[in-house]
């Protein structure tokens, strides 16, 4: 998945496939406060995009 067809509030499985991580990843990353989500609803969570691009931006001098 490309970053520009990532919705506005992808779901946890979508989140997880745009980085390449289980689920279970993503939700321990949102318990840890290293993705933001929101609960919508009494089970459904979206996360939101821009951490998750944080997430995946290189680090140091790589473009």
């Amino acid at each position: 998945m490309i970053a520009h067809e990532l919705p506005r509030h992808p779901s946890i499985q979508q989140s997880a496939e745009y980085l390449g991580v289980d689920p279970k990843t993503i939700r321990r990353w949102i318990s840890s406060g290293l993705i933001r989500a929101q609960r919508v609803g009494p089970r459904l969570i979206r996360v939101d995009r821009e951490s998750l691009l944080e997430l995946a931006r290189p680090v140091g001098g790589a473009q």
